[in-house]
């Protein structure tokens, strides 16, 4: 992670300035810490690149005495790549950052990074392999149900009628959805956003996220019966009539396309189309039930709402947009199989070929750290895309460490309880995240 704060500390534009005031190497302009804000945040990035190097020797020579053979190959990498990245960043801090100087700093920083993490998965898998036992994952007494909604719920009377609808739409899954296209329209327009274009966009997603769930209900219901976790769902207790079901989820879907056309542009009415359709066919009726890369592939649906945002803020589509696109992309993964190894046997029972199913819990731990990694080199290159700062980058690291010591947690204990705390940390990753873009484009 001190490898991982030194990247997208530099792919942020919060040390533009900073460096301009320290322009000689290794000393400062003859300036000390505390000498001033720009000359402490340059001496602040020199003494951690300092660490971090002492930190990869280490990791190096531990790696290279106890690992495997691709471990020692991974921690290679960075041993090598180090003393060039020092050579590198002093040319930058000599040179008044030369672009292409700046984007070769950048590459060899996330490679070192990439190494670093590569060892550590091996290490993990290594260290922790999957213990023998007659299940999987051992319940913990901190998850009470196996049910979606973890209490009984009524099944009679118009508050089932009411709640029944309302769980066909996911709400769960709405403020996430929502929290990621309110991002996206911020980067896009930051202070300028006309709250029309707010409460549109957000409203048509609402409607798109409802109407994509109800017919992933209604599609998966005979399943959802023989799934404990989904087995209080209103078609699979019958509560809602299929007829019913699809009745709502049509017209939610209309609803949702209207409101796109209407109060914000065609090309939000076509990605929010788009998105319902890839969710409600693609997904449930191609991807989940037939091959192992679903969660993988599927992610493109939860990446949707980035594009959706952005479009409704410009009409078009930027590389921001399609960066934090990649972000969630890459996090679904590192997110969903949390899940999938919480519920492994549930998954099973219902007949998806899920990561764990297929390959195995070991398989899908190491999965889970890749895609972890794959998540923070794209919340930095999202940062070098677009004017963020050292809040994002902050938050970033700080939500990612919390996140990374979960998933190794997960390694360690493997656990249904370790599982669903590794899924809740990824829930605040992202969500910090996408909190700090807002702020940042918004306040600072």
């Amino acid at each position: 992670m001190g490898a991982y704060l030194l990247v997208i500390a530099g792919a942020t534009t919060a040390l533009t300035d900073a460096a301009a005031a320290c322009s000689t190497w290794p000393a400062c302009n003859g300036g000390y810490p505390f000498a001033g804000a720009d000359v402490t945040i340059a001496w602040t990035h020199r003494i951690l690149a300092a660490l971090v190097g002492i930190g990869v020797i280490a990791s190096t020579v531990v790696g290279w005495r106890t690992g495997s053979t691709r471990i020692r190959a991974a921690l290679a990498v960075p041993a090598v790549l180090y003393p060039v990245q020092v050579a590198i960043g002093a040319v930058v801090a000599t040179t008044g950052t030369p672009p292409m100087i700046s984007a070769v700093h950048l590459f060899v920083g996330t490679a070192i990074f990439g190494g670093l993490l590569l060892g550590l998965a091996w290490s993990l898998e290594r260290q922790f392999p999957t213990r023998e036992r007659d299940e999987p994952l051992t319940k913990s007494p901190a998850i009470e149900s196996d049910s979606e909604s973890g209490t009984p719920q009524p099944t009679t009377g118009p508050r089932a009628t009411f709640g029944a609808y309302y769980s066909l739409m996911k709400p769960r899954l709405m403020w996430l959805l929502c929290l990621v296209a309110a991002a996206a329209m911020t980067l896009a327009a930051g202070p300028d956003l006309s709250i029309t274009t707010i409460v549109a966009t957000l409203l048509g997603g609402v409607l798109a996220i409802g109407a994509s769930g109800t017919f992933n209900h209604v599609l998966e219901r005979d399943v959802d019966q023989r799934m404990k976790r989904t087995a209080d769902r209103p078609l699979a207790t019958e509560i809602v009539s299929v007829p019913e079901a699809l009745a709502f989820g049509t017209l939610l879907g209309i609803a949702s396309l209207g409101t796109f056309y209407v109060f914000v542009n065609a090309l939000a009415a076509l990605l929010g189309l788009t998105a319902i359709v890839f969710y409600s066919v693609i997904y449930t009726l191609v991807l989940k039930p037939n091959t192992v890369q679903n969660t993988v592939i599927g992610g493109a649906a939860g990446a949707l709402p980035a594009l959706i945002g952005w479009a409704a803020a410009t009409g078009e589509i930027g590389l921001p947009a399609l960066v934090l696109a990649g972000v969630i992309f890459c996090w679904t993964p590192a997110h969903f199989y949390n899940l999938a190894l919480a519920y492994k046997d549930d998954y099973a029972r219902g007949g998806f070929p899920m990561m764990p199913v297929v390959r195995g819990e070991r398989i899908t731990r190491k999965h889970i750290v890749f895609y972890l990694g794959a998540t923070l080199i794209g919340a930095a290159m999202l940062a070098a895309v677009d004017t963020l700062g050292w809040l994002f980058a902050a938050t970033s690291v700080l939500f990612g460490a919390i996140f990374l010591r979960e998933v190794m947690t997960l390694h360690r204990e493997q656990t249904r309880g370790a599982a669903m705390r590794s899924f809740h940390a990824s829930n605040a990753y992202l969500g910090a995240l996408l909190f700090a873009i807002i702020v940042d484009a918004l306040v600072l």
